[in-house]
């Protein structure tokens, strides 16, 4: 497993970066800590999870198996924002919330600090001030070491990252976005502001709920049973059935990642994460799982270096149309002198 840094921090993290959103859902304690255990053994480091997963048993369970672990040698990074409480201050992003959700999450994880602390998804109604005063002071405090965010939009994430210069506020230094070869909106202008910035990427969902994993190819007339992209559709998620079937772009991608395996003999997930590894600014990308099957040949991307003609088509396939203004800036500044108004 190689190590890269986290944006432009001296922390080191595994170049995969394990999902623990499955833990308490699909996956029961004994699996969860085989995962992690099986992660680490392959030189896994980095650990994602949130308060609000499976309604904090994500952060107990991670926390029961952290308990065995030399702290220092794992990253644990978790999100606030959607709380596991009904009260009115029980979400959000202001200071009563955010002080209430690191005690909440140190507790459950068993820990005196958390690595990276991340804001979940932005807040209309807290002002940013707040969320940033108190995010610097609890990395002051030593009970959160770096600060991150997700779910942010470009102006969103450039905004806090201004107000933080401003006023000497610890800075974000880590983005997680929705970033696939199915999804790569973040490429217009979540990436830039990221690399500008020196925030380091961990993008969820890099498989796309499994319509990535290899299951699914043209022809496929209805999910697979027992997918995620089978419980997304009767549910309502984002990765659902009826998101991606109707656009002939999904089928391309997927025509490309097949052919790409077969080329090459690797599995269609592997050629999926590799792809996002070699994208530019992407650190680490959030592999989830539901059994020590899936991980191990999630894990078959570490290391690997697509050919560059193979990622060239994956990035051609996946390619996509892309909406004013950014058709007009695609290319630079002087693209935008010469196109036709």
């Amino acid at each position: 497993m190689r190590y890269r840094y986290l944006g432009k921090t001296g922390l080191r993290v595994s170049e995969l970066c394990l999902g623990a959103m499955t833990f308490g859902r699909e996956a029961d304690e004994t699996t969860s800590h085989a995962l992690l255990d099986r992660f680490t053994e392959a030189g896994g480091t980095f650990v994602d999870t949130a308060d609000i997963y499976s309604a904090g048993a994500s952060e107990e369970i991670l926390g029961r198996w952290l308990k065995r672990q030399r702290r220092d040698d794992v990253v644990i990074a978790t999100k606030v924002r959607y709380g596991t409480g009904e009260g009115p201050n029980d979400r959000g992003l202001g200071r009563n919330h955010l002080i209430a959700g690191v005690e909440s999450s140190l507790r459950r994880l068993g820990t005196d600090h958390i690595d990276l602390y991340q804001v979940h998804a932005w807040d209309p109604g807290t002002p940013l001030e707040e969320t940033l005063a108190t995010l610097d002071a609890l990395v002051t405090s030593g009970k959160v070491r770096y600060i991150g965010a997700s779910n942010f939009s470009g102006w969103q994430l450039q905004k806090a990252v201004d107000l933080s210069r401003a006023n000497g506020w610890e800075p974000f230094t880590a983005l997680q976005p929705l970033y696939n070869l199915l999804d790569r909106s973040a490429e217009w202008e979540l990436m830039e502001v990221s690399r500008n910035e020196g925030l380091g990427v961990i993008p969820w969902s890099p498989l796309r709920g499994g319509w990535l994993s290899g299951a699914i190819r043209r022809g496929t007339e209805r999910p697979p049973t027992g997918t995620r992209v089978e419980t997304a559709e009767k549910l309502g998620w984002g990765e659902s059935w009826s998101a991606y079937e109707g656009d002939e772009r999904t089928w391309r991608v997927l025509d490309a990642l097949h052919e790409v395996a077969g080329r090459t003999g690797l599995a269609v997930p592997v050629v999926a994460l590799a792809w996002l590894l070699g994208r530019p600014g992407v650190t680490a990308p959030i592999v989830g799982a539901r059994t020590l099957e899936q991980l191990e040949t999630n894990l078959g991307a570490a290391d690997l270096d697509l050919d560059p003609a193979d990622a060239a088509l994956l990035t051609a396939a996946s390619d996509q149309v892309l909406p004013y203004p950014y058709s007009v800036n695609r290319d630079g500044p002087r693209a935008a002198l010469t196109h036709p108004v």
